[in-house]
Order: structure tokens, then sequence, then C-alpha cells
């Protein structure tokens, strides 16, 4: 009985680390689940209006940087002090999430959204460092267990308060999410206090590097592939084609190759050795691992455009009338005042049905193209269109047509996480851990093929619902587990090192899917006409890395273990 109210003894500063993680997780997807819709919205909306390669851009580049430089904040953390991190942390994401919406160009957003990943790349190590060591071995199971449920619960309520805020406005999105973090002074000043465990430590960037080289590979190995990341950075932001991009990383590798050719294998300087990998099956990991991260992200990224533009939710809106008018507002609000001023100038100025329906969306309204066309011939033979006819068209649709918030049925991810991880997790406790991997990432695939058929049947809503638990469950089987598999890959006393590279498969992962999704929404989905075909190609690497990851284990996991149970004496030398 004593062991057991110990195992629910824990510090003042792992209930407020707990706090300050949950305030941090609103900021975060109050804008991070609307950030599509917005950067995709006309400036005549409230929005950014950039492209879908410049939005796809930044949603890769920024989120690339935020889960790379935790590597070397951590060391900043425990050299200056976990609370000196979260002030730090707080002062630069507080004007960050504002700054966001105040910027008007992609060079200020930019700098903005930089701003924010850096203030979360000072919090995230110091807060996952507060609750281990806020916790025992006897507990820190059940700390981490309340540590990510405190991140969902954060992620659930968050995007439901921002929806909320952008129907007042778009600016107040961000400053909700500014509003988040300022908040979060109040703990880190008045009652937070580093837990008594934590020592200052010494360990400079050299060192990490070092350490680095141990984990991933030498100094060659960083320098022959990190300039492609940046070049494929540059032709995603715009600033060069892809085919420049193309043709400068064909230099660089026959470049990398010549030199090699003429390296030594051993060396004491490093621009003198050959191109070494320290961990091959640990690299080859995380290139796999950065399948599923791409496709995941275009839960986040792509759908809630999907939705806004190619899925009628008019069947969800029904189903929620059940509940009150109340529910319905809220879960699908339509501003009548701004949809009748949207209505009067698109009729006003001949506007092209096709044209204008595409930019009703942006208003929450799905009307048919016939619908509208009706309106438009009978103003284009009478001549006369006042705002009180206006008012009345606006009224009916919003009536008819409303549709329910993308961010909202994009919530259902979380909501599905927080009631159901904890049975997924056990159920998956019965099976091989290679076994769930794969099967996790087929389901979150098929999720991806369901979504293909929101757009051309009758009950959208209900599919487009379907598709995002497919998407949620497969996350639930997949994400734990592929942290869970590090261990059979890192040399058994090096396993919490080599959890701290994980996060690098993220990283590429945000980096790819921002990409992909610019040019597979904006080309594919929308100058193509053919979103089917793009959601296919994402279901293709779904599926591809399902296989690869059989191959994987096949070639390296179950090879390794025959060998180390096989008798000395049967090992050929």
């Amino acid at each position: 009985m004593t062991n057991n109210n110990n195992k629910w003894q824990f510090s003042k500063a792992f209930y407020v680390a707990n706090t300050m993680e949950i305030f941090e997780r609103l900021a975060w997807y109050g804008f991070f689940a609307l950030s599509s819709l917005y950067m995709s919205t006309p400036k005549s909306e409230g929005g950014v209006g950039f492209t879908d390669m410049e939005r796809g851009a930044l949603q890769g580049i920024i989120p690339f940087f935020l889960y790379l430089l935790p590597v070397f904040t951590g060391a900043l953390g425990d050299k200056w002090g976990y609370r000196k991190m979260f002030l730090l942390a707080f002062t630069i994401m507080t004007p960050g999430y504002y700054l966001l919406g105040q910027a008007e160009e992609f060079s200020s957003f930019f700098f903005a959204f930089l701003l924010v990943a850096f203030g979360a790349a000072c919090f995230k190590p110091v807060v996952v460092g507060t609750i281990s060591h806020a916790s025992n071995d006897e507990n820190r199971g059940l700390a981490f267990g309340i540590f990510y449920t405190m991140v969902n619960i954060g992620g659930f309520i968050g995007p439901l308060v921002a929806g909320y805020m952008r129907s007042i406005s778009w600016d107040m999105v961000f400053a909700m999410s500014a509003f988040w973090i300022a908040l979060n002074f109040i703990p880190a000043l008045f009652f937070y206090r580093d837990p008594k465990t934590v020592t200052k430590s010494n360990v400079n960037v050299k060192h990490i590097l070092l350490e680095a080289q141990q984990v991933l590979g030498n100094a060659r190995f960083a320098l022959s592939i990190f300039p492609l990341i940046v070049f494929l950075m540059i032709a995603g932001a715009g600033w060069w084609s892809y085919q420049s991009a193309a043709i400068a990383a064909v230099v660089w590798l026959v470049f990398n190759w010549l030199w090699n050719r003429f390296a030594l294998t051993q060396s004491a300087t490093w621009y003198k050795q050959k191109i070494q990998v320290s961990n091959k099956p640990f690299a080859v990991y995380l290139l796999l691992l950065t399948g599923f991260w791409t496709v995941y992200n275009q839960l986040f990224y792509t759908m809630p455009l999907y939705i806004r533009d190619f899925v009628d939710t008019a069947d969800l809106v029904a189903m929620l009338s059940v509940f009150g008018s109340n529910v319905v507002e809220f879960l699908a609000y339509v501003d009548q005042p701004l949809l009748t001023e949207k209505i009067n100038a698109l009729i006003t100025q001949g506007i092209p049905a096709q044209q204008a329906v595409s930019e009703l969306v942006h208003q929450k309204v799905r009307v048919p193209i016939a619908e509208y066309q009706a309106v438009l011939t009978q103003f284009q033979h009478t001549n006369i269109f006042t705002p009180e006819q206006a008012g009345v068209v606006a009224s009916e649709w919003a009536n008819a047509y409303r549709q329910v918030n993308p961010e909202y049925l994009i919530n259902l991810d979380f909501a599905a996480i927080i009631i159901c991880q904890i049975l997924v997790s056990l159920a998956c406790q019965h099976f091989k851990t290679i076994n769930v991997l794969v099967v996790g990432v087929l389901v979150f695939g098929g999720g991806l093929l369901v979504a293909i058929l929101a757009n051309s049947l009758f009950a959208g809503g209900m599919l487009a619902v379907m598709a995002i638990l497919m998407m949620a469950f497969g996350e639930m089987i997949t994400s734990p587990k592929s942290q869970e598999y590090v261990a059979s890959i890192a040399p058994k006393d090096q396993a919490a090192m080599y959890m701290g590279y994980y996060f690098v498969s993220m990283a590429l992962g945000f980096l790819f899917a921002g990409l992909l999704s610019g040019w597979g929404y904006g080309t594919v989905a929308k100058e193509m006409d053919a979103p089917e075909l793009m959601w296919s190609g994402f279901a293709v690497l779904a599926l591809i890395t399902s296989i690869g990851l059989i191959w994987f284990n096949r070639q390296y996991i179950d090879k390794s273990t025959q060998v180390s149970s096989t008798p000395a004496s049967e090992l050929s030398i």
C-alpha cells in the first residue's frame, strides 16, 4: 500500500510543469490547427493570402528547426537552469504569436513563425526534463502518461477556443495564443523552482556535435546531407526553382563522391575522412519513420483545406441540429453580415459562378453553382441587386449551406486519443512491435483513402469524420511503438541518447510534409482538380513505409537476433 501511495506522489515542480504544458499546447494547437486555413485565406477575408507553395514552405521549414533545435536548447537548459529557460521561452513566444497575426507578407510571417519555433524549442526540453526529474523509477511511466494526457487536453481545447475566436476575427486567434503563453509567466515566476536533482552542466556545442557523430554519422556525412536539405528548403520557399535545386543537388553529390574517392579511411582531420554512418540501422529506421511523419502531418496541413474546399459537411450540420441551434451556431458559425457583404460584391461585380463559389467557402457556406448562377442571372436581367436582397440571400444560404468548421473536425483526432490511447496501447502490448508499427501505418494510409470518398459521396461530412478517426487510430498505434522500437536498434547502454535523436525523423517528416502538401494541394488537388490523386499519392507513401518497415525488421533486427542467439561454436570467423 505504501509503494502504491508513493507512486502517486510528485513534487510541486511536476504539477507546475504540467500546467505550463497545457497553456503552451493551447497556444500552439490553437494556431497550428488553423494555420493552413489562415495562410490560404485571402487578405480580403482576413487571412494573409499565401500561395499553397508558400504555405507548404512555412509549414515545412519552421517546424523542421523546431524539432532539431531542442538538441542544443536542452543543453542550454542544463547549463543555465530550467526556470531561466522557461522564462526565456515565454519571453520569445508571447510576442511571436502576436506578431504572427500582424504579419502580412511572407518574410515577416516567416520571421514571426521562427520566433515561435525558437521559443517552443527552448520550452520543450526543459518541460520534459522537469517531468523526468520530478519522478522516479517507480512512477516515471505514470508521470509521462499524465504529461502526455495534458498535451492532448491542450491540443483538444486549443482549436475549440481558436475556432470561436476566428468567428470574431483572425487577429483574435493569435492574440489568444499570445495570451495563453503570457499566462505561463505566473507559474514560472511565482511557483516553479528547478527540481533538486537538476545539476548544472557544462555541456557545450562541441560535445553535442560529437554525440551526434556517435549516433548518426561523422562531419563529412552531415556536410553531404545538410546542403541537400537547404536546397530543398530554398526551392520550397520559391527562391529557386525545383529544377535549379535538383541541379545544385546533383553537383553537390558528385562533388562529395569525388571528395570521398580521395579521402582516407582513417584520419584525425575531419575533411580528410571518408563519409561514415555511425549506426546504419538507426539511420535507415529514421528515414522510414520520416515517411510516416510525412503522411501523418497531412492531417493538419492538408485535411483542413480539403474539407473547406472539397467536402460538403451539410450532413453533419443536419445531425448537429438535433442538439439545438446553439450547437449548430458554435460548430458551424456563419457571420451573416460579412456573408451579405460578400454576396453583394460578387453579384454586383458579375463574378462567374465557379470563382464565386470557391470564394464563398471562406464564409463557411458551400453554395451549389446552379444556385449562385440563378441569383446572378436574375441580377443580369434586372440589373438591380440591393443590400437588402443580398441580406435575404445570405440568410437563405446560411441556413441551407452552412458548413462545420474544419478545425473542429480535425480536433476529433485529439478527442479520440484522450479517450482511446490507453486502451489501444494495452491492446498493442500483445503483439510484436514491428507488426504493430506496420498495421498502424496501414490504418493511417486507409484513412487517407477514405478521405477520397468524402469528395464523391453524399455523406461527405461523415466520411471525413471516418477518415480523421482512422488517422487518429493509426497515430495511436504507431507513435508510441515507433519510440519503443528504438530500443531494438540502439546499443543497450545508449538507448536514452539514441532516443534524443529519434526526433530527427519528426523534423524531416515536418519538412517533407509541408513541401509535399504545398505542391500536392496547390498543383494536384486544385489546379488539376484531382484531390483523389493527391490522397492516393500520400497513401502510396504510407504503403511504401509499411513495406520498408517489414524489410528493415528482416534485414537488421531479425538477423541480429539470430546472430546473437547463435552459439559461439557455430559462428564463422
